[in-house]
């Protein structure tokens, strides 16, 4: 897989397998900042899991000091403006490449996630933060804003109010406010946070996947148009799912053994 194809010496993305579920564990030290080489390696990594029919939950893992402290600024600084503007697209592209990975994703945010760190997890479908995690978009401290999905995927997941203060002021929340907030999902122990992420990761691993995918394909454009566009595409993903073989083993298992008991054998993406 992509970590066998790297193009430099030293790699700046890992992928453990456990089974169905794959962890995406960045490595740029030291504070994980995004740079070209980074950004292509992960983009190199999502499109194969992307393809892969084998995975079924990925977690997206900074490591257990941090989650990722943005871009690298100094490589900014050196851009000109036609310049950066083609990094921020690639970088875009990547992130939103994340986003639209058909499987559930799932951040493990340890200490620092600003900036390009935190809009790689806003990415994710779910985020487990530590309690020592530190979250924010500080671009505008910076004279600058964010440009990777941090000023659309935030305003979605914290409403419009709460997304400006955090954009217009650039201050950065703990982990108790970051959930009260809906910024993140849960928060547990700072040692912990792997062990939660992988936790819940398999989780969903053992679900269908196709209903899985289409539950995500659901909420996440479900909202793009009106109520009638999301019923309408509901409605197509639901007879989608319902002819597929995990469909088939759900049914027969709720009559027969009633609910909560079926197991899901039937390929990650069903054909």
């Amino acid at each position: 897989m992509c970590w066998s194809r790297r193009g430099g010496p030293v790699p700046r993305i890992h992928l453990d397998s456990e089974g169905p579920v794959v962890t995406v564990r960045l490595d740029n030290p030291p504070m994980n900042a995004f740079d070209a080489a980074q950004r292509e390696e992960l983009a190199t990594c999502v499109r194969e899991l992307a393809d892969s029919r084998d995975v079924r939950a990925v977690v997206v893992y900074g490591g257990e000091r941090l989650f990722a402290a943005g871009a690298d600024i100094k490589a900014l600084a050196a851009m000109g403006p036609e310049e950066v503007r083609g990094w921020n697209r690639a970088l875009q592209r990547t992130f939103d490449e994340v986003a639209r990975l058909p499987m559930p994703i799932v951040a493990a945010v340890t200490g620092y996630a600003l900036g390009g760190g935190l809009e790689l997890a806003l990415a994710a479908d779910y985020r487990v933060a530590g309690e020592d995690a530190v979250l924010g978009q500080p671009e505008v401290q910076l004279g600058i804003m964010p440009g990777s999905g941090g000023t659309q995927r935030l305003t979605r997941l914290v409403g419009p109010s709460r997304a400006k203060n955090l954009l217009m002021t650039g201050r950065r929340v703990g982990a108790d406010e970051a959930l009260r907030i809906g910024l993140v999902d849960e928060v547990v122990p700072a040692g912990q946070v792997l062990d939660a992420a992988l936790g819940y990761a398999r989780r969903l691993a053992e679900g269908p996947s196709a209903a899985l995918e289409a539950i995500k394909e659901a909420v996440d454009h479900g909202g793009d148009g009106g109520m009638a566009a999301g019923l309408a595409l509901e409605r197509s993903l639901f007879t989608g799912v319902f002819g597929t073989a995990d469909a088939a083993a759900g049914i027969r298992s709720f009559i027969e053994h009633g609910p909560g008991r079926a197991r899901f054998d039937g390929p990650a993406r069903d054909a």
